[in-house]
């Protein structure tokens, strides 16, 4: 054997005595599905929780305001405040690195020119009212008429059939209708059919009642809403003889163009994208800071803190600020129903952030599983998980909340309707803060969550900035979470009915979407 041979044979007898030791070795441990997508679902959502800051935020907020300020005091879609507010969220988000798009659309733009009333016999007082959206106009000046009211039927309505009306008992009258068991649109078409001049609808709970007709061909009279306490003090004036009142009721309605922004990460799974949005217009009436500045400024904040991280985030996020939300949901509307069938697919939660920085606010979280049992019942499926993920971290963060009801009465209504897994948190309205809520939340009892809602003083000092933080803490962890992994909405989820005040949700939101009773 020579020597190149005796290299070669101990080279085989070396491989063979390392054998049976490569053979004995562990198994490497082959790492639990979705391990590294719970891992970096968990680092990215205490970064995000950790840099995204209310008082960031607030610089948005300051700029809306400053914006209005230049724009006649308002942001509403279809004026220059609104277009200002949308390119300042687009170049943000633009520098930032999205792929950013405005989305146009078409929608009748309105300003209420008038909206008063008053007794004037038998005891003169004044009414406070709220004109519908898609209302007819009074003449200027208004008109002055007697009082009839609709009797209220064996199930609690009143005002949704014809028989509703008395042949000859409202003609040339104004109609005191209360609210429920169908849209107001139903309501005074069938008080202007038997004849009446305009139609008053009073509230079933507490606050002044604002509402819609639905869309500009829906208007037949002019038609307002009030208090419950107002409509049930008429009712009784009435039974004890004529009430006589003088009503205008006058709006500006002209056909204009407006854009939702829509922004998404470059990056990430299209298959699998989670959304988030909130609506950017305000009303006519104010800057609208609150309603909604704030959910769009911690949406604006959060998605720039995920850009600044650099994440390579698996799942596509997309963040869109709707416009024409307080004339009827339009923006998301119009963004749902132009979705092709895999896009709808494709978006595997929707979650909606409207008004989060309430001056008395509640902590509502919208109920996706209905385990409070009031109103419209359960989200499409998966929307009990967004409810749970996101009432869990307010638990471990020490956040009281209550649910909210999915009255439609936001954007996400589009999403429900679309069966898109749905979800988000809102500090309350119109509605009237309980006593219950007072001890848990803070603030004062019998007074609404907002007293500036849909008025003039939702500016830059109706924030609360408590509240501001805890639902833009919510916005990130949110974000850092499903970038990553949305294996939660598969985990079932056990629900346990609330108890106390919970399920009261903040009361009313918005005239903009209540369409139906």
């Amino acid at each position: 054997m020579n020597a190149s041979q005796r290299r070669a044979a101990a080279a085989l007898a070396a491989a063979a005595l390392a054998t049976p030791l490569v053979l004995a070795a562990p198994a490497t441990a082959t790492p639990a599905p979705g391990a590294a997508e719970a891992r970096d679902a968990a680092r990215l959502a205490k970064k995000l929780v950790r840099e995204t800051s209310a008082q960031d935020a607030f610089k948005h907020l300051q700029k809306f305001q400053a914006i209005a300020d230049s724009a006649e005091g308002n942001r509403a879609a279809g004026t220059l405040g609104h277009d200002a507010s949308a390119a300042y969220v687009y170049t943000q988000l633009k520098k930032a690195g999205y792929a950013v798009t405005y989305q146009k659309f078409d929608f009748i733009y309105i300003k209420t020119l008038a909206e008063k009333a008053a007794v004037v016999t038998p005891a003169p007082r004044d009414l406070p009212i709220r004109a519908m959206t898609y209302t007819k106009s009074t003449p200027v000046g208004g008109v002055k008429a007697d009082l009839a009211a609709a009797p209220v039927d064996a199930d609690g309505t009143t005002g949704c059939e014809p028989g509703d009306f008395a042949a000859g008992a409202f003609t040339g009258k104004i109609a005191l209708i209360k609210r429920g068991g169908c849209t107001f649109a139903v309501k005074q078409e069938n008080a202007a059919a038997a004849g009446a001049v305009g139609a008053i609808v009073y509230n079933n709970v507490e606050g002044v009642l604002s509402g819609t007709l639905g869309d500009a061909t829906a208007g037949k009279i002019p038609t307002g809403g009030i208090t419950q306490a107002e409509g049930e003090k008429l009712a009784a004036d009435l039974a004890k003889g004529p009430v006589n009142l003088s009503f205008e009721i006058r709006q500006f309605q002209e056909k204009r163009s407006t854009n939702n922004v829509i922004a998404e990460t470059k990056g990430g799974n299209a298959a699998n994208t989670v959304m988030l949005g909130a609506h950017l217009d305000s009303v006519t009436a104010g800057p609208g800071i609150n309603d909604n500045g704030s959910g769009s400024a911690g949406l604006l904040q959060t998605a720039l803190e995920l850009a600044k991280s650099k994440d390579k985030v698996r799942n596509k996020v997309r963040f869109a600020w709707w416009s024409a939300e307080e004339v009827g949901l339009l923006g998301s509307d119009h963004y749902v129903t132009n979705l092709s069938s895999l896009g709808k697919k494709e978006i595997k939660l929707y979650l909606n952030f409207d008004m989060i920085a309430s001056p008395n606010y509640g902590l509502f979280v919208y109920d996706g599983d209905d385990s409070d049992g009031v109103g419209s019942g359960a989200g499409p499926e998966g929307s009990a998980q967004l409810e749970r993920d996101i009432t869990n971290f307010m638990d471990k963060t020490g956040a009281p909340h209550e649910g909210t009801d999915f009255t439609g009465r936001s954007d996400y209504g589009p999403f429900v309707e679309a069966g898109i897994p749905s979800g988000g948190t809102f500090t309350g309205a119109e509605g009237i803060k309980t006593a219950g809520q007072a001890e848990k939340f803070g603030g004062e009892a019998g007074v609404a969550y907002d007293v500036n809602y849909h008025a003039a003083g939702d500016d830059i000092t109706n924030i609360d900035m408590t509240a501001f933080d805890i639902n833009i803490d919510v916005i990130a962890n949110a974000v850092g979470t499903y970038a990553h992994d949305i294996s939660s909405l598969k985990k079932p989820v056990v629900s346990v009915p609330t108890t106390g005040d919970a399920g009261s949700g903040g009361g009313l939101h918005g005239d903009h979407d209540e369409v139906t009773e």
